[in-house]
């Protein structure tokens, strides 16, 4: 197989952020390549065309990559409920929940030949594979059983890169040392070093990479610098709360509920490219100011991060907001916070059948928990009751286990394609909730929202910003950044000459 893995001293060094620029960097030379992370934990997901659900970074790097993501680019997902289990998403379907313990005895096998399948699958397919490890490939109490690092380029039989983070301090150390914790043959496949985040001078680290190419035999192949506000999808939220915390103050102040178990916080990043807008994190009651309008995400966890709402007085504050004529949107799980009820019938989010919670009742609607996850690409228009062009077509996706019946006729907000109607439409907009990810998303409905805050609070109204042309740009934006800093002469030769 033709390939290259990029590896991490540690998580959030910005691995996904240089396989998808490696995606776009090797596209945009000609090269047909494919991006692979074989375990991903994450609950920002991607859902393919054909309906399954992978993570959604490698769903961003198969579009740097200008392919079409399927589950072969990530074939294990796990997707935290709790501090001790994860619901295991095995070849973009739901599998089972498992302890980490559980999972770690009992899937290790199953785990492995689908690995095998994939990288076969896709080394059949394309002519080189991207593969995205995870954390660290030397966590020692787990080395013996891991399926996202060193295994994996056992597997693939390709060269590793290992990136590290200077801007967390501490650099050489975490690459001497990760380099000393591996096993002889382990070290033997690192075949070249990056350097990430780099802030200032350059010129002032050319001893630190003499010294560290001296030391350890293995080429620097670049030391890329820090880029601020990339807007690429992060792995985690680590990366999107620093996006929202460096944007400066717009006129219009977004408030977004912090959930334990926050699901597909993508659905938040288009507000990055709307100039006058802020976005930030509430956490705390005293966080939560005089917001012009407030989202609830999406959770993994619905009944648990209600409570945490609630014990964290942030009920109160969101009804207030409410009553002062704020505008407010729940998105999946925070669409079925703001509802009345949740019966949890099949135990499926609390893990206790028929358990009841009274929830935020902003929407007048009931959640009923089943077994069967929905997992969907969704598209519809505008339903006619909201007063809104009902010809503007508005696309997205669902992934959830609960449905939400509406106590109220004529008031959804959508009306889907497939003959359903989707979510709450009420006070004329000021109040809506949704089962649609990636609703923002939508560049005519984003406006069409911001505009009527904008009018509540006697601004001139924008027109539409097109995000898509500034995605695209980006990709190629930080593929051209990343082929200006790395030996891209160096890094081709070690590939070519790996698979020989």
């Amino acid at each position: 197989m033709k390939g290259v893995m990029i590896q991490g001293t540690s998580s959030d060094v910005g691995k996904s952020l240089i396989v998808t620029a490696l995606c776009r960097m090797f596209a945009n030379d000609g090269i047909r390549v494919v991006p692979f992370k074989s375990q991903n934990m994450s609950n920002n997901s991607y859902v393919t065309n054909d309906g399954k659900e992978i993570g959604r970074a490698q769903g961003i790097q198969a579009e740097a990559a200008k392919i079409e993501a399927s589950v072969w680019m990530n074939p294990i997902l796990l997707k935290p409920r709790s501090n001790q289990d994860s619901e295991i998403v095995y070849l973009g379907k739901s599998l089972k929940t498992l302890s980490g313990r559980g999972y770690r005895d009992t899937f290790y096998e199953k785990g492995l030949d689908v690995i095998n399948k994939s990288l076969d699958q896709l080394s059949s397919e394309y002519d080189l594979v991207v593969i995205e490890g995870a954390g660290s490939p030397v966590e020692i109490n787990l080395k013996d059983r891991e399926l996202v690092n060193m295994k994996v380029a056992e597997l693939a039989d390709v060269p590793v890169v290992l990136v590290a983070d200077i801007d967390r301090g501490g650099v050489f150390a975490s690459i001497v040392g990760t380099l000393e914790l591996l096993e002889p043959e382990e070290r033997q496949r690192v075949a070249g070093v990056i350097i990430n985040k780099f802030r200032g001078d350059i010129s002032l680290f050319e001893d630190g990479i003499n010294w560290l190419e001296k030391k350890t035999g293995i080429p620097v192949l670049g030391v890329l610098p820090f880029v601020e506000n990339h807007m690429i999808d992060g792995e985690d939220s680590l990366s999107l709360n620093h996006q929202f915390s460096s944007r400066k103050k717009g006129n219009l102040d977004i408030a977004v509920i912090w959930l334990p178990f926050i699901s597909n916080y993508s659905d938040l990043e288009p507000f990055l490219y709307e100039e006058d807008v802020s976005i930030r994190w509430v956490k705390q009651a005293s966080e939560f100011g005089s917001p012009d309008a407030v989202i609830i995400p999406g959770t993994k966890s619905t009944i648990h991060d209600l409570k945490s709402i609630r014990d964290r007085k942030l009920d109160f504050l969101l009804q207030t907001h409410i009553e002062n004529g704020g505008y407010v949107v729940g998105i999946c799980g925070g669409y079925q916070i703001l509802g009345e009820e949740i019966i949890d019938e099949a135990g499926s989010d609390t893990g206790i059948p028929n358990r009841k919670e009274i929830g935020l009742g902003c929407i007048p609607g009931t959640t009923i928990f089943y077994q069967e996850k929905e997992t969907v690409r969704a598209a519809g228009v505008y339903h006619e009751h909201t007063g809104l062009p009902t010809n503007r077509k508005l696309e997205g996706f669902e992934i959830h286990l609960g449905k939400t019946v509406l106590h109220e006729e004529g008031c959804s907000f959508l009306s889907l394609e497939n003959g359903k109607e989707d979510g709450y439409f009420g006070r004329n907009g000021q109040i809506i909730g949704t089962y649609l990810h990636h609703l923002f998303h939508n560049d005519d409905w984003r406006n069409t929202w911001l505009n009527l805050i904008r009018k509540s609070k006697g601004l001139h109204t924008k027109e539409t910003t097109y995000i898509r042309e500034h995605v695209d740009k980006r990709y190629d934006e930080i593929a051209h950044r990343l082929k200006e800093h790395i030996n891209y002469e160096m890094l081709n030769d070690i590939i070519n000459k790996w698979c020989k």
